[in-house]
C-alpha cells in the first residue's frame, strides 16, 4: 500500500495542514511555549581529562543532554554527509519508494513517514530514512541508497568516527559514574553495540504552529549523537518548561536515553525532547542511535545498587524493553 509522503504533501502546495497533522491545543507551540535566555551545556572534547569527566556526569545527570564541541569529526565529512541524504531526499518519489520501509511487518530499514503506531494517534510533519552502519552483521546494504553514489562510502566513514566518539563518551561517562572506564560500553555490548542512523526530514510546513516535526518521547538508545542542518527545531524538556537547543556550527548533540539512565540507575536521566517545524524551510538531522544488541540484558549496574540505593528499574532484555515502548506498554519501573 503506497504511503503518503510529508514531503510530497509539502511540496504539492497545500495551504492548510491535514487534521491528521494538527497537534492537541497543548501540544500546539504557542501553548507550550520555550522559555528564553537559557543556555544549553556545550562541552569541548579538549577539556583536562578529569574537567571533562566532571562536566559530562553533571550535564549527564542535570539536562540528560549536551553539545560536544572539538570532537575530531572533520566538518568536511559532516557536511558530505548531509550532502549526500538532501539528494536522496530530492529524489524523484517513485525511486524513493524503492527503499520504503514496512514497520508493521518488521522491517525498519529504509524510507518511512508515520512514526505512531496507531492510526488513530496524530502524525508527525516529517519523513525519515533509517538503517545499521554498525556492527558489519547487522549492516544490510539492500537497504542502503545506490542514489547519490557515494552515499555508501560517506556513511561508512562517518560510522568510524562515531565509533570513535562513542567510545570517548562511554569511557568519560563511566568514570562520572565512579566506574572502571570500560564498564559502560561492556554492559551495552561492547564491540556488537550497534549503530542506527536515521536521517529526520523535516519539510517547509504551511502552519508549524500546529505541528509537530517529532512529538515529545525519550530515546530508547543507550546515547543518541546527531547533527543537523542551520535550522532550529530542538527543544528539551528541563524545569518543567520546554528550552530551545540553537544551532551550533561543527558540534554534534548527545542525548542521554533510556538504556543510560537505567544502567545508571537514575543517575543519568533520558532527556524528554520534541521538534519544531519551519514554514519556510526544510529542517535536516541526522541522529545515530548507540543501542545493545538486542539480547543484552539491561538494568541497573550491580556497582551501583546497596541497600541505602535500591535497584530504581526492572532488569530486561533490550529486545523486551523495546517491544514494551513500541507498543506502549509500561516497563514496570521498581
Amino acid at each position: 500500500m503506497q504511503v503518503e509522503r510529508v514531503q510530497a504533501l509539502a511540496f504539492g502546495g497545500i495551504k492548510e495542514l491535514p487534521a491528521k497533522f494538527i497537534r492537541l491545543f497543548h501540544e500546539q507551540r504557542q501553548n507550550s511555549k520555550a522559555v528564553e535566555g537559557v543556555a544549553v551545556p556545550v562541552i569541548s572534547l579538549a577539556t583536562p581529562h578529569e574537567d571533562l569527566v566532571e562536566k559530562v556526569a553533571e550535564a549527564a545527570a542535570e539536562w540528560g543532554f549536551f553539545l560536544i564541541t572539538d570532537h575530531g569529526v572533520p566538518a568536511s565529512l559532516i557536511e558530505e554527509l548531509q550532502k549526500v541524504s538532501k539528494e536522496f531526499f530530492m529524489l524523484p518519489q517513485e525511486e524513493k519508494e524503492a527503499y520504503a520501509n514496512d514497520p508493521a511487518s518488521g522491517r525498519f530499514d529504509g524510507y518511512g513517514t508515520r512514526m505512531t503506531k496507531n492510526h488513530d494517534e496524530k502524525i508527525e510533519w516529517i519523513d525519515y530514512f533509517f538503517h545499521h552502519i554498525a556492527p558489519p552483521s547487522k549492516v544490510n546494504y539492500d537497504f542502503w541508497p545506490r542514489n547519490p553514489p557515494s552515499y555508501r562510502e560517506v556513511n561508512e566513514e562517518y560510522n568510524k568516527e562515531m565509533l570513535r566518539v562513542t567510545d570517548k563518551l562511554l569511557e568519560v561517562l563511566s568514570e562520572g559514574l565512579g566506574l572502571d572506564r570500560k564498564v559502560l560500553k561492556s554492559h551495552i555490548g561492547d564491540e556488537e553495540i550497534e549503530l542506527e542512523m536515521k536521517i529526520y526530514m523535516y519539510p517547509p510546513c504551511p502552519q508549524p504552529q500546529l505541528a509537530l516535526g517529532v512529538e515529545p518521547h525519550t530515546d530508547m538508545s543507550a546515547l543518541t549523537l546527531l547533527v543537523s542542518n542551520d535550522v532550529p527545531g530542538l527543544q528539551l524538556w528541563k524545569d518543567e518548561n520546554w528550552v530551545a537547543v540553537n544551532y551550533l556550527p561543527k558540534a554534534i548533540f548527545v542525548n542521554i536515553g533510556d538504556q543510560m539512565e537505567i544502567l545508571s540507575n537514575g543517575k543519568y536521566k533520558s532527556v524528554l525532547h520534541r521538534s519544531l517545524v519551519n514554514k519556510e524551510r526544510m529542517r535536516l538531522s541526522w541522529a545515530v542511535f548507540i543501542v545493545p544488541p538486542h539480547e543484552a540484558v539491561i538494568g541497573p549496574l550491580p556497582e551501583l545498587v546497596d541497600e541505602q540505593n535500591p535497584a530504581k528499574y526492572s532488569t530486561k532484555t533490550y529486545s523486551e524493553y523495546r517491544y514494551r515502548k513500541f507498543n506502549k506498554i509500561p516497563q514496570f519501573m521498581k
